[in-house]
């Protein structure tokens, strides 16, 4: 029934929606003004930076009139809508980005986890959202000054849901196995088991399953990837139709890792000049040619496929030489000194990336002058892995350059002068090492010294010297053994 109190129906989708259409193109601070009941102590309370969920308790009290709480029911439980105000932003090439991850709801540690997904506590609060996006313009000093941009109900479309079940499932599995602890967003797809807590260090519970180990207090939730496709194909109205599964029925029988492990499989053996072929391309031996035939056999333009962009999968081919060694170690993108210098492991771009990221590796295997396929598998990196040898490896180039990084000075054969210097080589690691990624070597130090293109090509040191821009890299030996593709 209609509430002229509160200007909507509460037991009305519908009707809730309508009303949430007049948030758009207002800024927090237009929308509290209207409301003559909230107080100035109120405005400053939502506007404190440092209180989680104070923009969407502005909404919930100050627009839709009703008391926020932390219940498990939704928002509206008389119409099963949950609220949820989450941010977006513009990349530098003006594309739309959702702002961070969409937390669903906490996982219990406390007791069983539901097992029927269409059961689960995560089903009632994601099977439909009111999602207000709004604008996080960091130019602004007040995020009351935020505009809200998008206002629309969701429901994750069935395809989505196939995978998203699927998601449930495994982080259910892991739960009831007692590994909660060894739980990453890199598992699943669509819907991730988020850590949750002031810090995740300081966010350990012991499990209920199993043994109880301690493990980080984790939620459900939709990936940043995942909320960047909603906003950009299903709200901003951009067009989708790069999808690797055409049939939805296929992702309710089977899990998307199998089907792309059918889709390439047709092909294994098949040599990169017969795939020229095929597939009409020309046959030029670059590098770019093992990534675009890769794509041609999953039928989609390039490594944006539908299904890569809402998971956050990185397509990386392999090419395997005959003396069954990986040609080349894997490289990531570039990282400031200063940036490494200031943070923590737990809160750094590399953990980041390797903690939410599934990379799609096709393998090649050389045969004389062509390269045959192998086969593919989605990989994520393990948790031991990557809590205990990359968190070493990477703290170990943290002290590097907080201690001051030494160079030697050499000179080659031709003449040209090289620096050497103290950072830990790929053979000195398991996992990863870092190594120059510029255009071309790049230093000025304090004596005055200076080589090449310093703006260009390198970083600043915490000392006042720069050095070439660097990167991560993947041990080709490492990767090797990852693969279950290979013999």
């Amino acid at each position: 029934m209609f509430d002229a109190k509160l200007g909507y129906d509460p037991a009305s989708p519908d009707s809730i929606e309508q009303f949430a259409e007049g948030l758009k193109d207002k800024t927090f601070y237009e929308v509290i003004s209207e409301n003559d009941s909230i107080t100035s102590e109120d405005i400053e309370s939502y506007a404190n930076k440092l209180r989680k969920g104070g923009l969407g308790n502005l909404l919930e009290e100050g627009y839709f009139g009703y008391k926020a709480n932390s219940k498990q029911e939704s928002d509206f439980p008389e119409a099963g809508v949950e609220l949820k105000a989450t941010p977006f932003e513009y990349t530098k090439k003006g594309q739309l980005r959702a702002g961070e991850r969409l937390v669903i709801t906490m996982i219990n540690y406390d007791g069983p986890v539901e097992n029927d997904f269409y059961q689960s506590h995560a089903w009632d609060k994601m099977h439909l959202i009111l999602l207000i996006y709004y604008w996080r313009n960091k130019a602004l000093k007040r995020n009351l000054d935020y505009q809200i941009k998008y206002v629309q109900m969701f429901t994750p479309p069935e395809q989505d849901l196939a995978i998203i079940k699927k998601d449930y499932e495994y982080i259910v599995k892991k739960i009831q196995d007692g590994k909660a602890h060894e739980l990453s967003e890199g598992d699943t797809m669509y819907l991730g088991a988020c850590t949750k807590g002031a810090s995740a260090k300081k966010s350990i519970v012991p499990q209920f399953y199993g043994e109880k180990l301690p493990a980080k207090k984790r939620a459900f939730c939709f990936k940043n990837s995942y909320m960047t496709y909603v906003l950009n194909h299903y709200i901003a109205g951009e067009e989708a139709n790069d999808a690797i599964v055409k049939n939805v029925e296929e992702l309710k029988k089977k899990s998307f890792s199998e089907i792309l492990k059918d889709i390439v499989k047709k092909y294994i053996d098949f040599s990169d000049k017969e795939l020229c072929k095929i597939f009409h391309r020309e046959y030029n031996n670059n590098k770019a040619q093992w990534n675009d035939l890769a794509f041609k056999i999953l039928g989609v333009r390039n490594e944006h496929a539908d299904e890569f962009e809402k998971a956050n999968i990185r397509v990386k081919t392999i090419r395997i030489n005959e003396n069954h060694s990986i040609r080349e170690n894997m490289s990531f993108s570039t990282f400031k000194f200063m940036d490494i210098a200031n943070e923590e492991f737990d809160d750094s771009a590399l953990y980041e990336y390797f903690d939410q990221t599934q990379l799609f590796f096709f393998v090649w295997v050389q045969d004389g002058d062509v390269y045959r396929v192998k086969g593919c598998q989605l990989w994520n990196m393990p948790h031991d892995d990557l809590e205990y040898t990359v968190r070493k490896e990477w703290e170990d180039v943290k002290h590097v350059i907080n201690e001051g990084v030494k160079f030697t000075k050499c000179v080659n054969s031709n003449g040209e002068i090289k620096f050497k210097n103290n950072f830990p080589n790929k053979k000195q690691t398991k996992i990863i090492h870092i190594r120059p990624h510029a255009i071309k070597a790049a230093y000025r130090f304090k004596n005055g010294e200076e080589y090449g293109n310093v703006n260009r090509d390198a970083y600043e040191l915490p000392n006042g010297e720069y050095m070439t821009k660097m990167s991560f890299w993947l041990n080709n030996d490492y990767v090797l053994k990852q693969l279950d593709c290979i013999d």
